[in-house]
């Protein structure tokens, strides 16, 4: 168990690709960043950190990573959220990790309920990125988790210092609200 979460209010980034240094694992790593400028401890759950089998609900089998990704769920205050946009949704490697929150179900806090969950898309091109924002927003809800008010939506194809910046400014708000929202829980 991470105990650095149980005085300050603990966030857990999910995100990226299989690439590395992919833009949306960049961005979550950036808003973990500025939660940590505002207070939180933060934990990292990106690209090979993901990479564990498909979910299986009728087997109880998981792997070492996919145990401390669902007790790092458990543990955080809040979350924060990243997907690149594949062919309209978000990619495979994000819902999968998101699929094993389903291991929370019986928990008295079952899923992601009452946790504040600050999301990121990005696509090559705007319509892909604000696409995956909506899929996740949707998947927030069904997951019981509170969707801060701001998401964050840009166009990785866009390497501008000006979309840059805009990006940075943007993921420093989502951070805030995600710790605005966040209540710390109290310890096990």
């Amino acid at each position: 168990r991470p105990k650095t979460c149980m005085r300050q209010p603990c966030i857990v980034g999910i995100g990226g690709t299989l690439r590395p240094g992919s833009s949306t694992q960049v961005a979550v790593e950036q808003a973990l960043v500025h939660a940590q400028h505002l207070g939180a401890r933060t934990r990292l759950f990106a690209g090979p950190d993901l990479a564990f089998p498909f979910y299986a609900p009728e087997s109880p089998d998981r792997t070492e990573q996919a145990v401390e990704l669902v007790e790092a769920l458990r543990l955080a205050d809040g979350l924060v959220i990243g997907s690149p946009g594949y062919h309209g949704s978000v990619s495979g490697l994000i819902k999968n990790a998101l699929d094993y929150a389903e291991d929370l179900s019986r928990d008295p806090q079952p899923y992601l309920d009452g946790k504040s969950v600050g999301l990121i898309a990005a696509g090559a091109g705007m319509q892909a990125a604000v696409t995956t924002l909506g899929m996740l927003r949707d998947i927030t809800h069904a997951l019981r988790g509170a969707p801060t008010p701001y998401g964050v939506a840009f166009n990785s194809a866009d390497k501008s210092d000006e979309r840059i910046s805009q990006t940075e400014s943007q993921l420093a708000l989502l951070a805030a609200q995600v710790l605005q929202m966040a209540q710390p829980r109290p310890p096990h």
